[in-house]
């Protein structure tokens, strides 16, 4: 029972760039690093264990022998909770949609998807896609996908670095070019695309809509975003996860019980990261772009200078 590093899947969708490759250590042969799934017990990816024990072990088989690590909470999922991705969007993503857990369970056979973004950069005048200026009816919603003028309907959203934004299953979104964002998300790959700028794959084909789903699940009501404290420590929180920054100086302690388990990433800067289970302390060194799986039970310190996000259940 000791903390460890994960080393994530990498996804090479169209729209992605090198930043996770350049600025984040991730290590791929694949053009575009679009998503780096830094938490992963999903089937399609999986988080692979660095160092230690368990080493070259995938997340799933290191929970299957040592269940108790996921901590009390994990007891109300029937499958492992959450998804923590980075995402480097060189260009847009489609507009698109995600269930909520009742639909996704009856045709997708897992979760819906609840989730929150963190903006860990961006470029100058980068905007995302956040729900819909006015209520629409589902035929009028689906009139604007069939003339093209979806995206005038929607809200179209300046970002700066630091800002959150939550997004409840049912709420049309999409991030836009030039933005880097960790996503925290129930553990879900089920997404209904509506639009994708007349955008081809790599063997020239259109990529795939689901406008029937999108429409039964799209909540069409005007979206409204919640502003956030910069100052506050906590990004987000909701019956699936609870997500902190915490911007360290020197060092800080967290006394950890065993109700959850931790999931830390590190998005800027670098230290040592200790943890503690019993009378026994391990450490390691970290860098910036790795990610560090904490068991339930187990007391943490990061000393050093840096930047992390840190999501409990």
């Amino acid at each position: 029972m000791k903390a460890f590093k994960l080393i994530p899947p990498i996804k090479d969708y169209i729209w992605g760039g090198t930043k996770l490759r350049d600025e984040y250590g991730k290590q791929s042969n694949l053009e575009r690093l679009a998503e780096s799934w830094e938490l992963a017990c999903h089937k399609d990816g999986m988080s692979i264990i660095s160092g230690g024990e368990y080493d070259g072990k995938t997340l799933y088989q290191y929970i299957t022998e040592n269940p108790q690590s996921l901590g009390k909470n994990a007891e109300k999922f029937k499958n492992f909770p959450i998804l923590i991705k980075l995402i480097d969007a060189r260009e847009n993503l489609s507009v698109q949609v995600h269930p909520d857990n009742a639909y996704a369970l009856k045709n997708e056979g897992e979760y819906g998807k609840t989730e929150m973004w963190y903006i860990i950069d961006c470029e100058p005048d980068s905007t995302l896609i956040y729900g819909f200026k006015d209520k629409i009816s589902k035929e009028d919603f689906r009139k604007a996908i069939e003339n093209n003028i979806l995206l005038d309907k929607l809200n179209i959203i300046p970002v700066k670095k630091g800002d959150v934004f939550f997004i409840k299953a049912g709420t049309l979104h999409a991030i836009g070019k030039g933005i880097l964002i960790a996503e925290i998300q129930q553990n879900s790959n089920t997404t209904y695309r509506v639009y994708d700028y007349d955008r081809k794959d790599i063997d020239g084909n259109k990529r795939e809509l689901h406008i029937d789903k999108a429409i039964d699940v799209a909540d069409l009501k005007p979206s409204i975003i919640k502003k956030r404290n910069p100052d506050d420590k906590l990004l987000a929180r909701c019956k699936y996860f609870r997500t902190y920054k915490e911007d360290i100086e020197t060092s800080n302690r967290w006394h950890q019980n065993r109700n959850s388990f931790t999931h830390v990433l590190i998005i800027d800067g670098e230290g040592k990261f200790l943890s503690n289970y019993g009378h026994i302390t391990y450490n390691m060194n970290f860098i910036k772009g790795e990610s560090i799986f904490v068991p339930a039970g187990v007391c943490w310190c990061i000393s050093g200078k840096c930047s992390i996000i840190y999501t409990v259940i």
